[in-house]
């Protein structure tokens, strides 16, 4: 069963946050994924949030696991720690 990385970011750094967007893309391919949102134009209907949205779905809850656990992930991950504030959660899909 699918599941779907979703993930809301504020980018604190643009342009130091590109080299972990830029990135991002060839290595969720590798593992399967496919981006669905990565921060198209949105509209707040409730709450408030981030400025930045992104949904990768993966094969299953497995390999979404293991792609954010990989060494290729882990080694891009602090630069987007350091230049954005995220809720990243992986949820599976019906």
């Amino acid at each position: 069963m699918a599941a779907y990385i979703i993930a809301r970011i504020a980018v604190t750094n643009p342009g130091a946050y590109k080299a972990y967007a830029m990135q991002t893309p060839a290595i969720a391919e590798s593992f399967g994924g496919k981006f669905l949102v990565k921060a198209g134009a949105f509209e707040q209907l409730e709450g408030s949030g981030p400025d930045r949205h992104v949904v990768i779905e993966m094969p299953d809850m497995e390999t979404a696991r293991a792609f954010y656990n990989s060494p290729q992930y882990q080694a891009i991950l602090p630069i987007a720690l350091e230049n954005s504030e995220r809720d990243l959660v992986i949820v599976e899909g019906a």
